[in-house]
């Protein structure tokens, strides 16, 4: 096979001479849905165009041919770099005397087909356009993410929460199949899958473009449009275990968009966001919290109850509690997600003192000040240093 130079392959795809396999692999299949034949029956420009398309794609997606195309600006599989190019002088005779009839230039199931054929390129590229053209083929379904926003008690406790979610599930009108009916033979090739094209004195077969060069014709489930999958909204319901902090993240086996042709489909991921606490703040599996006292039980010690996600808890106060004193009660914060020693509560000690609005409560200070004479603030300056 030798390709033209009537226009470049490079220019034809619309990558740059340097673009990657992988640009050059997404600039074909963008352009080859566009220009297909079933998407255009009739359309004799576009089928050309699509012909040319392809031809583009063999060389430039296959490094040796690539090369070759580089170098000397066409490829030829019976080129000699020796010798001159086809039509670039010699014995132009000789060039054109190659017997290529039955050569089968698109691997359609030959022993010869190679991982470059275009049947293996379409295999990956189409499923199901109209009159569905290529053979469905398993594909994996993708994994879904989703932000859920749940109560602190969930995340302590745990529980079940329901969420709604919008994925793609299996048609249940072809069943993922992506086609209802039983195939047809293609009328184009008779089953045979191939095609035979002519450019000058060369022949060559080629996979027929109409069924993609299975030899069969699928009718694409309308339901779905092939796709085998359709977009469904469902009420699921998520199980939070104890302990769960913001940032975690769930995964649900199983609950993202479905595959292809019985293929597993993929799994659902919950990023958790806990909503805080008006008493209870959380830092790790530990807990803080703030619990006023009085002058009298921060002087004289006491025991008082304090709110634990327990329920209420006896704590001793020390006699000389100064305001802003932590204390701490073990084990009494958030179990560990994944097992563990449980988290500790810290209790921050705040001393309210009265106001002075009753004659006796500033009498009483003022007895209080005279029995305590001492000034608290005596080292200040000095710690200071100022």
């Amino acid at each position: 096979m030798a390709t033209t130079t009537k226009q470049d392959y490079y220019e034809l795809l619309g990558v740059p001479r340097k673009a990657s396999a992988k640009d050059i692999r997404a600039a074909f299949r963008k352009l080859a849905r566009k220009y297909h034949p079933d998407l255009n029956p009739g359309d004799k420009s576009a089928e050309e165009k699509f012909k040319q398309l392809q031809e583009a794609y063999d060389v430039l997606s296959d490094s040796k041919k690539r090369q070759m195309y580089d170098q000397h600006g066409f490829y030829s599989e019976n080129f000699n770099p020796g010798a001159a190019p086809p039509g670039g002088g010699g014995d132009e005779g000789a060039a054109m005397n190659f017997d290529f009839g039955g050569f089968d230039f698109g691997g359609a199931g030959g022993e010869g087909a190679g991982p470059g054929s275009f049947r293996d390129l379409f295999s990956q590229f189409f499923r199901g356009g109209r009159g569905g053209a290529m053979a469905p083929e398993q594909e994996a379904g993708g994994d879904l993410e989703y932000q859920i926003e749940i109560d602190f008690w969930d995340a302590v406790r745990g529980g079940v929460k329901k969420l709604q979610i919008t994925r793609l599930d299996t048609c249940e009108t072809c069943h993922g199949t992506g086609a209802i009916g039983s195939p047809q033979t293609c009328p184009v090739c008779n089953g045979s899958g191939t095609v035979q094209q002519a450019a000058g004195k060369m022949r060559f077969n080629v996979p027929c473009n109409r069924c993609g060069g299975t030899g069969k014709i699928r009718t694409p489930c309308r339901t779905c449009g092939g796709e085998g999958r359709v977009r469904r909204t469902e009420t699921i319901d998520v199980r939070i275990p104890a302990g769960l902090a913001s940032g975690a993240r769930l995964r649900v086996p199983g609950k993202g968009n479905s595959g292809t042709m019985g293929a597993p489909a993929g799994d659902l991921y919950l990023r958790v966001e806990v909503r805080p606490h008006p008493f209870f703040e959380r830092r790790g599996n530990d807990l803080y919290t703030k619990v006023p006292v009085t002058v009298s039980e921060a002087t004289l010690g006491a025991k008082i109850e304090v709110p634990t996600i327990d329920g209420r808890s006896l704590v001793r106060i020390p006699p000389g509690t100064n305001c802003g004193s932590t204390l701490r009660l073990r084990e009494k914060g958030i179990a560990n997600a994944r097992g563990g020693t449980r988290g500790d509560q810290y209790v921050e000690i705040q001393v309210i003192v009265p106001k002075p609005t009753d004659e006796r409560i500033r009498k009483l200070m003022k007895e209080l000040e005279a029995v305590e004479p001492g000034d608290p603030r005596k080292d200040l300056f000095s710690k200071a240093g100022v």
